[in-house]
């Protein structure tokens, strides 16, 4: 190192930080690899953060690192050298000089301790308080930081005062024994007396000032428990809002579904709404009584539904996308065009041939300490969380994502569509009809293990086959292919991506979903919405769907665009709410959907649309003129004792059930899944671990395989999946996995010597 490099560094870190103050700068050298070795850099020590860059003028736009010193461990190796780790990560640092290390250290460990206290104030903290409940507790702890503040800097005086005055004293001492005139040595010895009563005030100030240090941390604890209680006050307080809110909720929709009213979701406009629109709907009146209306702004998620049927008008409020184009009026029959199967949605079409099993065994009530395993869980990937089975369901994500086959009679009846619109809203239902199954399914699926698989073979009862296999570990990734017998296949890649928030839990599956019809060759797309599971630490859980769904048939260009708008306490909408409009090629409106993601879907047809007069916010409206609207699809009601069972669905009850000849590696067949279903906690914890450290070990194996053959300059192919390859998909362009074949006829010929042994 220079001496220029030196000097620089002394000087810039020469001077300790100023009492009170939380910022320190100065050049350290960092080591980076074994080529460059230790390069200088800036840090800057401020608020608990040690940050560095590569020169001054980067702390304006550019921070190459920063760590965080609440969770760090600092250690001083030799005399020069500082050791920083925490979360894995770890700064080797070096000062140029031992003076320079030491004040380091000393700034290091002074913010370290700052911090700590800071995080344990913060931990209990909601972050959602009330302004005057924040500003108190502000106040309290600004007068308590400002008071250790000051206490600090007496304590520091406390030091140097003894360290001085030691020091006066034994220079005293030295004169005293030096030979000098009487007078003079009466004088040294009246200065000794002073320093000595110097140090016993200074003595006294001190044990004052820790006295006022004990009073000041009693009446701190008294105010903590006194925030704490207003703390706990305030949750109840938010846990009865929300049951009443969710009652009101509950009374709100029991009373739209009387029997008075002729539809399940009603809502009645207010008489400022009734008196503009009064006007606009006689304008359109001309053509039938016997219609629907729906009024919408332009770029605005709300139209206004007015509905008259059989000589009584009742009203009705939805929450749409609006993407029609207003002005035309359609060439259509008044009377019903659907398909004859369009609107029977009774029930299955075909009675399975055997006897599936009806109920698990009931969950057991084992209590758990959620927040304790979270808490250091926050902003984490969930998938690499370990979980005790504890807060899973006795099912794994392959059977998860197999599930969304529930309703595939819609599928079925949209294949003998010759309607492509009318197909695309049966797709639509579709697509809906996967979250029916989640509204009270709040516990997790078990992670797959790579390789795992999971089939279900309904071919002779529904015409079906579907098989899922994980075929990524991180990210997590499940491929799924079915193949009906009905004129459809079905296939897709899910990767789950999902965030703990401390408050929420937010899951979002990316990937498509590919439906081909085998007769018409209608291609269609779509991706999935993000699920929210709410009150992850305090309160009931809850789980929510939010955001839109694009529906795309690739070979005609009609879409469909679904809107499931989030839960609210304070809106008056139905709850789980989902809308949508299909539109041609053109972008002209054919159907309006409605209804919930947890209970059915419905479908007008629209018969005309016109511009209309201008709302509130002054955009245009284009009022709708449907027919009555036709029911797509109503959920099944849960089994008898579906509370006790993890609220299976009649489907999902049967996928677990244990079943011949299948491959050695379907999650029928995981050892800690079943035994959670049998109810065996304890044992399936113990079992989960075993699995887990085993894949660990084998994705050892194979990381170390492939450094061995990069050291050899040889080709490793890593792990590639059983039953599915990557293939670039001609219509969306994206590289994903398919389904290569070669599974059921392996079954049939039961030879599964090519699995790998996960279990």
């Amino acid at each position: 190192m220079s001496e220029q490099g030196k000097s620089s560094a002394s000087a810039a870190a020469a001077a300790p930080p100023a009492a009170g103050s939380d910022t320190y700068k100065g050049w350290l050298f960092k080591w980076t690899n074994y080529l460059k070795g230790y390069q200088r850099r800036w840090f800057v020590l401020s608020n608990g953060l040690l940050s560095y860059y590569r020169t001054q003028a980067e702390m304006a736009h550019t921070c190459r690192g920063t760590i965080n010193l609440a969770t760090a461990h600092i250690d001083t190796e030799d005399a020069c050298n500082i050791v920083l780790s925490s979360s894995g990560r770890t700064y080797h640092l070096k000062a140029s000089t031992e003076l320079e290390r030491q004040r380091w250290t000393t700034a290091l460990d002074l913010a370290r301790t700052k911090a700590i206290r800071m995080m344990n104030d913060q931990s209990d903290d909601s972050g959602d308080e009330d302004p005057g409940s924040q500003s108190d507790r502000s106040e309290i702890q600004g007068t308590l930081k400002i008071l250790i503040s000051k206490l600090d800097d007496l304590s520091t005086c406390n030091d140097l005062i003894a360290k001085h005055g030691a020091a006066l004293q034994r220079s005293l001492s030295e004169l005293e024994g030096l030979k000098v005139p009487v007078e003079g040595g009466e004088k040294i010895k009246a200065v000794n007396e002073r320093a000595t009563l110097f140090r016993i005030t200074s003595n006294a100030m001190i044990n004052a000032c820790r006295d006022f240090l004990d009073l000041a941390e009693t009446h701190s604890r008294r105010w903590q428990r006194a925030l704490q209680y207003e703390r706990e006050q305030r949750a109840h307080l938010e846990e009865t809002i929300e049951q009443l809110a969710k009652q009101h909720n509950s009374l709100e929709r029991a009373w739209r579904a009387g029997p008075t009213l002729s539809s399940s979701t009603p809502s009645a406009p207010t008489n400022k709404k009734e008196a503009s629109e009064r006007p606009l709907q006689g304008e359109a009146s001309d053509e039938d009584e016997d219609t629907e209306y729906f009024d919408a702004m332009e770029d605005s998620p709300a139209f206004i539904t007015v509905t008259a049927t059989d000589n009584t008008q009742h009203r009705r409020s939805q929450t749409s996308l609006s993407g029609a184009i207003g002005g035309n009026s359609y060439d259509w029959n008044q009377d019903d065009h659907m398909s004859p199967s369009y609107n029977d949605v009774s029930g299955k079409e075909l009675q399975p041939r055997r006897q599936r099993r009806t109920r698990v065994p009931d969950k057991p009530n084992y209590s758990l300490n959620l927040w304790s395993i979270m808490k250091n869980c926050i902003g984490k990937e969930l998938s690499k969380i370990p979980m005790p089975v504890n807060f899973n369901e006795p099912l794994s994500m392959l059977q998860r994502l197999t599930e969304d086959l529930e309703y595939h009679e819609l599928l079925d009846k949209a294949a003998r569509c010759d309607s492509s619109l009318e197909q695309m809203c049966l797709v639509a239902a579709f697509s809906v009809s996967s979250y029916s199954t989640t509204v009270h399914r709040t516990a997790k699926p078990f992670n797959p293990l790579l390789g795992e698989t999971y089939e279900l073979d309904r071919l002779e009862e529904f015409g079906y086959r579907s098989l899922c296999e994980q075929v990524s570990h991180h990210p997590p990734a499940a491929a799924h292919h079915v193949i009906s017998q009905r004129g459809w296949t079905l296939w897709q890649e899910i990767t789950i991506g999902s965030k703990f928030r401390g408050k929420y839990l937010s899951i979002m599956p990316l990937g498509a979903i590919h439906l081909l019809f085998h007769s018409s060759g209608n291609h269609y797309v779509w991706r999935k919405v993000t699920s929210t599971v709410h009150n992850i630490i305090v309160g009931k859980l809850w789980i929510d769907q939010s955001g839109d769904i694009e529906i795309v048939n690739h070979r005609t260009k009609e879409t469909c665009q679904l809107k499931f708008s989030p839960y609210s306490y304070f809106s008056r909408d139905v709850a789980r709410k989902v809308t949508g409009v299909v539109a041609d090629t053109g972008g002209q409106a054919h159907y309006i959907l409605s209804g919930t993601w947890d209970e059915k879907i419905e479908s007008a047809k629209i018969i005309q649309s016109s511009r209309g007069g201008s709302g509130s916010e002054g955009k245009q409206k284009t009022i709708y003129q449907t027919l009555p609207p036709k029911l797509l699809w109503k959920k099944y009601p849960l089994p008898e004792n579906a509370e006790n069972m993890y609220y299976f669905s009649a489907l999902a009850l049967t996928l677990n059930e244990p079943d011949d000849g299948v491959c050695l590696t379907d999650s029928r067949l995981r050892p800690d899944q079943r035994l959670m279903e049998e109810g065996q906690w304890d044992e399936a914890n113990s079992e989960k671990q075993r699995l887990e450290e085993k894949q660990r070990a084998v994705r050892r194996r194979r990381e170390a395989e492939a450094s061995d053959a990069l050291d050899e300059g040889r080709e490793y192919e890593g792990y590639q999946p059983l039953w599915f390859h990557q293939r670039r998909d001609s219509v969306t362009g994206e590289t994903n996995f398919v389904y290569k074949g070669g599974y059921w006829e392996a079954k049939e010929r039961q030879d599964w010597t090519m699995c790998p042994n996960i279990f």
